[in-house]
């Protein structure tokens, strides 16, 4: 009563893939068991059979030896000719294709492949169209075994129909040694494109003379040639392509060769008419008669082309297509003289005459870019820049003439605003800029870009632009629509017109000169608003500061500001401003350079450098 577990151990197992049964271990709930007791069924045996308790056990023999299926199987597959339909939906010849395959199973692990025979040429891609695998057969988990296999069967692998039509003579040994009755073999289906083009083609029957073998005889390897002209230019896109006829004595064949110059754009093909024998007169037929697709046979021709119908000057249609002979060479010549008594053979002029050059007429200009440009796009079908004066450019790099300006406007808010042009020496352009001033109500900086100007009255055709000969003070200058008088300039105008005098009238320098001579003693004051006086001493106090610190390259340091001024204004944002200070270690940190870098500025966080640059002389 003091027993609580009752299990029993196991005595069910499998080996190499077999089930059978062995001896517990131990007794139930874990007793143990005594090596000399018997089972129930040893003691059933010594109940009945008394003999072997006199005699002895009768011997058996060992059980044969066990063989993995592996290894029984090992190299042993089934092989099977089959074939499957593909459908064709891209070619007007076939709708579909027959292909042939070998389906190969193999015994030792139940696992099928199939490959597919390479054909050369067949532009498909074949071999193995399935690699080894166990192959599923139904959706339940199922997988195909070697009895589902037989001959004049459909196999249904992933979506295709194979048909096994054939097996080899280990397979069909294999199937009847398993019971399995073997299907009778079927014919393997062939495709019908493939057969279709392996029957040989005939050849058209070119028909003959009455006597074809005397006419070889006698005029074999004589070959009649003529020069001639073949007109297309009642296509579109025709023209005048010059052709080499040869018509064949041997057998009255004609063949046209069309003669091919260099770059002349079409296709190389040397025939444009095979070698047969052309019709010149038909008979007269039914014209419900499909004769466009049948060949011309001799009932079919009143009258084929003879050497009598060609000559020189003469117009032949062949085929449809229009030749004008225009010439021979010298045996066709002796020919003609000798059968028919032709003499003159004088080749005709076919050369296209020159056409007149047609005059290009330019058109007027537009209005819309500079004129230079704008013609280019009637120079070229690919428009280039026009060319610019690299003497020039490298002559008068970044220098630039500037001068001040007023708006002349009945607007009273125009009167008291003030512009920068920058006329540029290297390409004749002008720009115009600007300066922003606090609470005036406009807002400042780039008012025209970098172009050029025309004077009022010059024409589209013959552009003339504003020079620095036509910039004086007191003078007006009209830049597209707007009128500004010139009332000031810079010192660098007066010393490059001095520099050279002898290319500018003198009314021009002299108009500089005595507009700058009396205001040097003026109070002048920088584009802040700061007086002139008060920014030359604090000038010299940052140069007496600058002579402590490290030495620079300062001609680096100012192309560098005008490297960065695209437009020529003067004027630079402070961002950009302190980045060129820093990457020239510049120490815009002290007083002295804050306060000079403060009466540079101006509004819109933009700075005049120019005057910032007077510190640092190059």
């Amino acid at each position: 009563p003091q027993k609580t577990s009752f299990h029993r151990s196991q005595t069910l197992d499998f080996k190499n893939g077999y089930a059978f049964s062995r001896l517990p271990r131990e007794g139930i709930g874990g007793d143990t068991l005594f090596a000399n007791q018997l089972s129930q069924d040893e003691l059933d045996d010594l109940c009945t059979k008394r003999t072997t308790l006199t005699y002895g056990q009768v011997k058996r023999s060992a059980p044969s030896r066990f063989t993995p299926a592996f290894v029984e199987y090992d190299k042993k597959v089934l092989k099977f000719d089959a074939y499957f339909m593909e459908e064709v939906s891209i070619s007007p010849e076939e709708n579909y294709r027959i292909r042939h395959v070998g389906i190969y199973y193999y015994l030792e692990d139940d696992s099928m492949c199939i490959i597919e025979p390479v054909v050369k040429n067949s532009g498909l891609v074949q071999g193995k169209l399935m690699k080894r695998h166990r192959v599923p057969k139904n959706d339940q988990g199922d997988y195909y075994h070697w009895k589902d296999l037989n001959l004049g069967i459909d196999l249904h692998i992933y979506g295709r129909t194979y048909r096994l039509v054939n097996c080899d003579a280990f397979t069909k040994v294999f199937l009847e040694s398993q019971g399995i009755v073997v299907n009778p073999e079927e014919e393997m289906v062939l495709d019908p494109y493939t057969e279709q083009h392996r029957t040989p083609v005939q050849k058209p029957m070119v028909p003959a003379s009455p006597d074809p073998f005397r006419q070889f005889l006698a005029y074999d390897t004589k070959v009649l040639r003529f020069y001639a002209i073949w007109d297309d230019t009642n296509c579109p896109f025709g023209d005048h392509h010059p052709c080499i006829i040869h018509y064949f004595l041997a057998d009255d064949t004609v063949e046209v060769r069309e003669v091919h110059r260099r770059n002349d754009g079409r296709d190389p093909f040397p025939i444009l008419m095979k070698r047969q024998r052309l019709p010149k007169v038909f008979e007269d037929k039914n014209k419900n008669f499909p004769s466009c697709v049948l060949e011309i046979t001799d009932h079919e021709v009143k009258e084929w082309y003879s050497p009598k119908d060609f000559g020189i000057g003469k117009t032949l249609t062949l085929l449809g297509r229009t030749f004008l002979i225009y010439d021979c060479d010298k045996f066709t010549q002796d020919f003609y003289r000798e059968k028919y008594g032709v003499t003159d053979f004088q080749p005709l002029d076919v050369h296209k005459k020159p056409t007149k050059k047609v005059v290009q007429v330019i058109p007027p200009h537009n209005g819309f870019g500079v004129p230079e440009d704008s013609l280019q796009n009637c120079l070229s079908l690919v428009p280039k820049p026009p060319r610019k004066d690299i003497i020039k450019m490298l002559e008068n790099n970044l220098k630039v003439l500037r001068y001040q300006m007023a708006l002349e406007s009945p607007v009273p808010e125009d009167k008291n605003r003030i512009f920068i042009l920058s006329y540029f020496l290297s390409d004749d352009t002008v720009s115009i800029f600007e300066p922003p001033v606090r609470n005036s109500g406009i807002r400042g900086g780039k008012y025209l870009k970098r172009t050029k100007v025309t004077k009022p009255g010059s024409t589209p055709e013959n552009p003339i632009y504003y020079e620095p000969s036509d910039f004086t003070i007191g003078s007006t200058i009209e830049v597209f629509g707007h009128r500004f008088v010139i009332t000031d300039a810079d010192k660098f105008v007066l010393n490059y017109l001095e520099n050279h005098a002898e290319s500018f009238p003198a009314a021009t320098l002299q108009s500089i000169r005595d507009h700058l001579h009396p205001q040097k003693v003026e109070v002048e004051t920088v584009s802040s608003g700061v007086p002139k006086k008060d920014l030359d001493d604090l000038i010299v106090e940052v140069q007496k500061e600058l002579k402590l610190q490290e030495p620079f390259n300062t001609r680096k340091f100012h192309e560098a500001f005008h490297h960065f001024d695209k437009e020529g204004s003067g004027f630079l944002d402070q961002t950009t401003f302190l980045n060129i200070c820093d990457r020239f270690h510049v120490p815009t940190s002290t007083i002295l350079l804050k306060k000079l870098i403060d009466y540079c500025s101006c509004e819109e966080d933009k700075v005049n450098y120019r005057d910032f640059l007077l510190a640092f002389p190059s």
